[in-house]
């Protein structure tokens, strides 16, 4: 008896977790962290209510996986981008990048960290602060670069680096915005083409 219910609880999970997380994610960047149901989850994972607690926690717990999953693959543009050789190039493949991952051929529009909890409840603010937090610390890391490549020479002395993270962030949200409203890829190349006209020579 004590060794056949060692079995069952030693058993291996039926389901491929990291596939799991990926259409998790999906369904998060699709739904939003409020609109995605614990039944649209499990559905789209394909797995029991009971399986997604015992392998991944909460819906909470759940959507910081997959926040995470997020950061390390469709949103990694974000910190390539910091790996440009200058402030310009950093710009520019951050804004490619935004565009390249809210116009996804196959797959949700728009981007996660923005449309994920827009609109949140008193129970949903933990998520609502977290995204505020991914989103704040990508700004935090594009103004260190612009400040890097102000005492490098690369932008002019008089360059402000917060206003310039800022204004890319700002530009980053409204591609993932007007993404979500329909607009393709070749449109929004050429508002990165028309926003970059104004960058600091």
């Amino acid at each position: 008896m004590g060794n056949s219910r060692k079995a069952v609880m030693g058993r291996p999970r039926g389901f491929d977790i990291d596939q799991a997380l990926e259409r998790a994610m999906r369904v998060f960047w699709a739904r939003g962290y409020e609109g995605a149901s614990l039944a649209e989850l499990t559905g789209a994972m394909g797995i029991t209510k009971t399986s997604m607690y015992a392998a991944f926690g909460n819906k909470e717990q759940l959507f910081r996986k997959a926040l995470q999953r997020y950061g390390a693959g469709p949103a990694a543009y974000a910190t390539c981008a910091l790996e440009e050789p200058t402030a310009r190039a950093v710009a520019l493949a951050f804004l490619r990048g935004a565009v390249r991952t809210t116009t996804p051929p196959e797959g949700p529009s728009g981007c996660l960290t923005v449309q994920g909890a827009l609109a949140a409840g008193d129970e949903s603010q933990a998520v609502h602060d977290l995204l505020v937090d991914w989103r704040n610390d990508a700004g935090v890391r594009l103004e260190e670069r612009f400040r890097r490549a102000v005492d490098e020479g690369d932008l002019p002395r008089d360059a402000d680096p917060r206003r310039l993270a800022r204004f890319v962030m700002t530009m980053g949200f409204g591609i993932a915005v007007q993404a979500a409203n329909g607009l393709g890829p070749a449109e929004l190349d050429e508002i990165v083409d028309t926003a970059m006209l104004g960058w600091p020579a």
